[in-house]
Order: C-alpha cells, then structure tokens, then sequence
C-alpha cells in the first residue's frame, strides 16, 4: 500500500519479533531468515496494523492482533476476521488473502493473523502532497465507493460459507440495544448521555430491510486503489463484519462522510477526502444506493442518525482507554470532543425529521 502512515512501533503495541516470524515461518512456505523489519500503521484505531518486509525476499505481510486494555466482549476477534475474510475471497475478490491464524498466546500473547499486502493507494483525511483529484476523478471514486458497496451487499451469504456469521432477523433491534448499552459503559465525565438520542432511536426503529454480509466499517480509508486510475482494489478491515441490515451498513458508512458544506468540527475530525469537489454527497449516495438495491429511502433519518451514534459510542470506546490510561496514542486525546458534536449532530437530524 503506498501509504506513509506508518512509523515505528510504539513501545505499548511492541512484540517479539523473532518469535512471530519463527511460527510464521513454519505457516507460510519460502520465508527464511532474517527476521522481518517491522513498521506500525497508525491510521488505525481499534485493532492494530503493522507491516512485516523481508527486504531479501522482496515479500510484504500484513500483520494484525488486538489492542491492549479493555474492550468490549465481542470486538477484536482474530480468529473471526480471519474467517471472514477466508470465506469472502473466492466470491468477493477484493478480500486481501489471509496467510495464517495464531492462537497460541506464548507467541505474542494474543490471537493475530497475517494476510498479503494489498498493492496500492489509501487516501486519508488529505490528499498526498504530490496529487491533485480532478472533480470528475473525485466523483468517479465517490460512485465507486458505492458500487463497491453495493457489490458486497449481494453476496449471497450461504455460497459463501457464512449463513451462520449473524443471529438472523432483529439485526436493528440488537444494534440500537448493543450500541446504546456499550456507550453507556464506556461513557466518561465530559461526554453526554446521548439518553434522548437513544430513545428516539428506540422508538422509531424499522424492521429490518433483508439481511446480506456487511462491511460495519465502510469508509474510502478502508478501500485500496489502482495508482494509475483510482479503480478499487481491495477492501481492509473485517473487523466488524456480520450478517445484517444493509441500511444501517449504509447509515454506518455515511457517518464517517464529511461533506464541502459540513460544519468545520466535522472538517477537523475528517479521515478521508470525502470533501473534495466532485464527490458525492451524502443524500446523493443514498439516493444511488437505494437504486441499485431496489430499496426505500423512507426511514433514512432513522439509519443516519444511528451512523452517528454508533460512530460517537465507537470513539468513545476508544477514548475511555486514553482517559484510563491504558493506551498513551496523542491521536486520541480529544475524542471526548468528537463525541459532543456527534451528539449535536444527532438531535439536529431528529429535530429535522420531526419537522418533516
């Protein structure tokens, strides 16, 4: 992936490199010494990323394992994003390949998993210095953030080997219940209570649409592209992926999209360049969205301001280890603050819902 994100490993998210690559190399066939040269991403805030070179081999793996600190029961399951992304590949081809599962904790004290590389471009929150995205290039990108999408969700689960990955009908329900109960645990003295936010969502909650694989953490930062012309490439971060309602995989993506016109908090908090002239807006997205899924646009203010919700209780979760000090990542130290303006976000879009 040509992206500089990377630095070196900080001190916290440390591991015995040479005993990974001594398992790695009984797993995955023509890898020989010397140990790997190891960089972290730090684009990421939940799992941990890190890129493993054999300069000699002329290889490049991916590297991925869980956070220190506390988390929430069902994040951070190694040995299920392994699976995902095992059984997504024949059929979903934009699935990086896994290359091995370790579950033994004396190697480095945690499940990981490690899958190739995926050649490429990731645009963050801006631009490289060196690129320039005419508005047609941006809104070719922002039509193929939706295909791409779109694409995913008509998996046909059972071809697939993961009819079994989600509970069935009531996904809205368990999502509206789960979020509101994970934000409410790790809730902090300077954040709200998001309580009239939640019951609203309570109260006007529709059934679910259909049920196909989603994505959960759909964003541009999330999709490698072609360096010559922005084509898609891959998909990262499986982290979350499940069987469920695809509006609200939808709603979920949109939260992360900050528009020309959005409020300059939102500006400051960007981490793709959803921004530039040409991309699509969000009511644009919906509305190509919903005609390639043949599906009803009516309940969106339900399914966005859920977005923004399950975004603030995300950050949140992610806040409550720096304020308890389990991790010291600067990046984030004033998530407390994101999580004020997404509940302002959140009553602004009922407000407008009400009024309609």
């Amino acid at each position: 992936m040509n992206d500089t994100s990377h630095s070196e490993v900080r001190t916290e998210d440390s591991f015995d490199v040479e005993r990974v690559h001594s398992w790695l190399a009984k797993q995955v066939d023509g890898l020989s010494e010397p140990v790997p040269e190891v960089v972290q991403f730090t684009g990421g805030a939940s799992n941990l990323t890190y890129l493993l070179r054999y300069p000699d081999l002329g290889k490049e793996l991916i590297l991925r394992r869980p956070p220190a600190g506390k988390k929430a029961t069902s994040a951070h399951d190694m040995a299920r994003e392994y699976r995902v992304q095992e059984a997504l590949k024949p059929v979903y081809p934009l699935v990086p390949a896994v290359r091995a599962l370790c579950q033994d904790p004396s190697v480095i004290g945690s499940d990981f998993y490690v899958m190739d590389k995926v050649p490429g471009l990731i645009l963050r929150g801006r631009l490289p210095h060196d690129m320039y995205l005419p508005s047609t290039a941006a809104r070719t990108l922002s039509e193929a953030f939706v295909d791409t999408l779109t694409d995913l969700h008509q998996v046909d689960p059972a071809a697939t080997g993961l009819a079994d990955l989600g509970k069935g009908d009531g996904y809205v329900r368990r999502q509206v219940e789960g979020w509101t109960r994970r934000y409410a645990q790790a809730r902090t003295w300077n954040t709200p209570s998001f309580r009239r936010v939640t019951a609203w969502l309570a109260d006007h909650q529709p059934d679910d649409v259909s049920t196909c694989v989603i994505h959960n953490d759909w964003r541009l930062d999330n999709l490698v592209l072609d360096e010559t012309d922005l084509h898609v490439t891959g998909v990262l971060d499986w982290e979350m992926a499940t069987l469920g309602d695809p509006l609200m995989d939808l709603g979920s993506a949109l939260a992360y999209w900050v528009q020309a016109d959005d409020h300059r908090i939102a500006q400051a908090i960007r981490r793709q360049p959803s921004h530039l002239p040409g991309m699509l807006t969000r009511a644009e997205i919906v509305e190509r969205y919903c005609d390639r899924m043949g599906l009803p646009a009516d309940n969106w203010p339900f399914y966005e301001t859920f977005g923004l919700f399950r975004l603030a209780a995300i950050a949140q979760q992610i806040y409550y280890r720096y304020h308890h000090k389990q991790t010291r990542n600067p990046a984030f130290r004033n998530l407390w603050l994101a999580v004020n303006y997404l509940d302002h976000r959140c009553r602004s879009v009922i407000r407008r819902s009400t009024r309609n």
